[in-house]
């Protein structure tokens, strides 16, 4: 059975490497049809397996595997290798990226139906879940370098996709560009992993992580800092990346200049989860280091606040999707930090489903209006879309965690754990994720509001051609609908209350939340009774009723308030100011230095100097030389003369 089970396993990583490899070098011989149905059957295949290994795993009880599938290199006892590490953490992201990604496949040949480059995004596509499944299923440091480098480089080819786009391009610059500041960091911690334990297998550094909990190591001459701090903030440093938190959330926005299917696919099963990923599978690390725990606590509860305020302006359709997930992400990295590494994942699952749907049924409308994305251009759709209707509805629902819908039974968890924590930055995570409810319902309703109700705001010609989206489209839309509302009642009590992660997630006595909260929890009903003495259940009423008052029944109010709110409207718009930053500062102040050192190096040190004065001396030299050629012979005698007068005075001397 291992043996089948490790062969299974190989194949959910291989179906979709070869399927990208053979829509791309191929596409053009196997066609456009060619192209989608060999990647979707790929993906599926994935996706299939993916549910067997989960079968093995969680309802089977089958045996972990932790082994080497392929041996690269062995130099001075450390070993690189391509390796598996399959657990229930594994499996549960197996599970979600292969099957939201599988969706997405789908959904793609309705969407990128005219595109040119139809069998080049399918084959990009699939390579990019080929890459989130090296490094959710890696039990090693070198592969979960591999393919945390490879979600960002097909990022980056994903991103600027419409090549000819200059918005694209500069967008998906963005996204390499940050997401190389967090990588830095990233490969410190693992250089520092290295250094420290002299193996990068994944088991051993866990095992002996608590020996080195209490070494120190100097980073300025005088200053002693924790191993495990050191270790740990600077892997997160590159999970702030990934998973864009603050300050490194810029790139994320821009995404949206790639196709909708691949915003989908980064935003809910790929690249973002990555980062949360990672730090859940290292938490016997960074349960070893409060500082660090403090320190992501406080980046997950900016990043939540702060971005979901940003939601509120916005009047691009994908771009209020963006910044929700920006402010999710947000909701799980605080998780994280206060220990509740269940919670966080649990939270990954369900927003993995509600947000693809979400970004999909925002595609659904943008094809309908003929690639409008201002939602100001919008209004009374459901009319016309009534199946896009109805499930983005379910997918605001949940979203906004209403009561019984997959989100209320996560988010709801998550602002409960940073309520029990102990740690000192919990109570500034606390309010700010508890005030994110009414952010985050206020946002997310009026999208739905100014889509969905209202008076039509489109143009006549578009107007009369309203109609649902083919079936290509609302079938996966249907399918994402069913675990966005239902998935949460199965998961809740196993994954939060019960010894689902016991052997993927270590949680230091101390710091256990979830425990702590469990013992409030009786059953799916006992859930939802201790919810409803909570604030956030009526915090979000309250941004969902703000939203209808604002958008739907008193619909010039906005723009009043906004005018009355001017200053804070006019930062909220500029984003608080921080692309402007990034580029007066970091990508101007670059290109200062750059052109500084092209002056006074190229210009002046090596061309002037070298290149150009060695020419410069050259002349000047054979300038004095060709004066002695002056060709009367009376001047070559006394040259003659003259030098032997010096060889005579030379061999008298010597």
């Amino acid at each position: 059975m291992a043996d089948n089970m490790e062969s299974i396993y190989i194949a959910i990583v291989l179906s979709p490497l070869v399927a990208s490899i053979i829509a791309g070098l191929f596409g053009k011989a196997i066609g456009r049809s060619g192209a989608h149905w060999v990647t979707i059957i790929g993906v599926g295949i994935s996706s299939i397996l993916s549910l067997i290994a989960y079968k093995h795993i969680i309802f089977d009880g089958g045996d972990i595997f932790n082994g080497a599938v392929y041996q690269w290199l062995i130099s001075g006892g450390i070993s690189l290798e391509v390796g598996f590490l399959v657990d229930r953490l594994t499996v549960t992201m197996m599970v979600v990226v292969s099957f939201v990604s599988w969706m997405i496949h789908i959904y793609t040949i309705g969407y990128m139906h005219d595109d040119p480059g139809y069998q080049r995004f399918f084959s990009y596509i699939s390579l990019f879940t080929f890459s989130m499944l090296m490094l959710v299923m890696s039990n090693n440091f070198m592969q979960l370098f591999f393919g945390w480098e490879a979600v960002g480089l097909v990022s980056y080819l994903l991103i600027g996709f419409w090549y000819k786009r200059e918005s694209a391009i500069f967008a998906n610059l963005k996204a390499f560009l940050v997401n190389r500041v967090g990588d830095f960091g990233f490969i410190l911690g693992i250089a520092a992993i290295l250094m420290a334990f002299n193996t990068l297998d994944y088991w051993e550094v866990f095992n002996r992580a608590p020996v080195q909990g209490d070494v120190t190591i100097s980073l300025f001459q005088g200053y002693e800092w924790s191993l495990m701090t050191v270790i740990c903030i600077s892997l997160f440093i590159g999970a702030m990346g990934k998973s864009a938190q603050f300050p490194l959330h810029v790139w994320l926005p821009d995404s949206m200049e790639g196709p909708t299917p691949i915003s989908a696919l980064i935003h809910a099963a790929t690249m973002v989860t990555a980062g949360i990923f990672m730090v859940a599978r290292m938490s016997p690390l960074f349960e070893l280091s409060e500082t660090a725990l403090n320190f992501i606590l406080i980046i997950g509860a900016i990043t939540a606040f702060f971005m979901g305020l940003l939601g509120l302006v916005q009047n691009d359709i994908k771009r209020v999707i963006a910044y929700s997930t920006l402010s999710q992400l947000g909701y799980m990295t605080v998780a994280l930090g206060a220990s509740a590494y269940a919670a966080a994942i649990f939270h990954l699952v369900t927003h993995a489903f509600f947000k693809a749907l979400l970004f999909l049924a925002a595609g659904a409308v943008i094809i309908v209006l003929h690639h409008e994305q201002d939602i100001r251009k919008m209004g009374g759709l459901y009319k016309y879309m009534p199946i896009t209707w109805l499930t983005c509805l379910i997918g605001a629902l949940a979203l906004i965690g209403f009561p019984g819908f997959s989100g209320f039974f996560s988010k709801d968890a998550i602002i409960e754990a940073v309520h029990l924590s102990t740690l000192p930055a919990a109570d500034f995570a606390y309010y700010a994720v508890m005030t994110g409810v009414v952010i985050t319902a206020l946002y997310t309703f009026r999208l739905f509001f100014l889509v969905f109700h209202g008076k039509e705001r489109m143009d006549k010609e578009t107007w009369s051609h309203l109609h649902e989206a083919p079936a290509v489209i609302w079938v996966p839309l249907s399918v994402l609908a069913v675990p966005s509302f239902i998935i949460g009642f199965f998961l809740v009590g196993p994954m939060l209350f019960s010894e689902y992660f016991a052997d993927a997630i270590y949680v230091a006595p101390a710091h256990n939340v979830l425990a702590e909260m469990g013992q409030e929890y009786h059953g799916i009903f006992g859930f939802i009774h201790h919810a409803f003495k909570q604030p956030p259940v009526y915090l979000a009423f309250v941004g969902l009723f703000l939203a209808w008052l604002f958008y739907i029944r008193l619909p010039d109010l906005p723009k009043k308030i906004a005018g009355l709110l001017q200053p804070l409207y006019f930062v909220l718009v500029k984003k608080y100011g921080m692309d402007e930053f990034n580029q007066i500062v970091f990508a101007g102040g670059v290109r200062r230095i750059g052109n500084f050192l092209w002056d006074i190096g190229d210009v002046k040190f090596i061309d002037g100097l070298f290149v150009n004065g060695s020419a410069l001396s050259v002349q000047w030299f054979s300038g004095v030389v060709r004066k002695l050629q002056s060709g009367y012979l009376y001047h070559y005698a006394f040259a003659m003369i003259f030098a032997l007068l010096l060889l005579i005075f030379f061999f008298v001397h010597n």
